[in-house]
């Protein structure tokens, strides 16, 4: 069990969910500006260093 690559699918995920709901509050305008700009920036940050884990996690047996 690797736990740098769970760790970084768990913060790939959490962005995505981040990302996605930042977007939804775009398109329905029902939250505040602010707010969204936050959700959003912090989901690309766990989207990316979730990825970056995942990515540069060598797989060791």
């Amino acid at each position: 069990m690797n736990v740098k690559r769970t760790f970084g699918t768990i913060l790939t995920i959490l962005g995505i969910i981040g990302l996605i709901y930042a977007g939804w509050g775009f398109v329905n305008h029902n939250v505040g500006n602010r707010e969204l700009i936050v959700v959003g920036i912090i989901g690309l940050i766990f989207f990316m260093s979730g990825i970056g884990l995942v990515k540069n996690t060598k797989d060791v047996a």
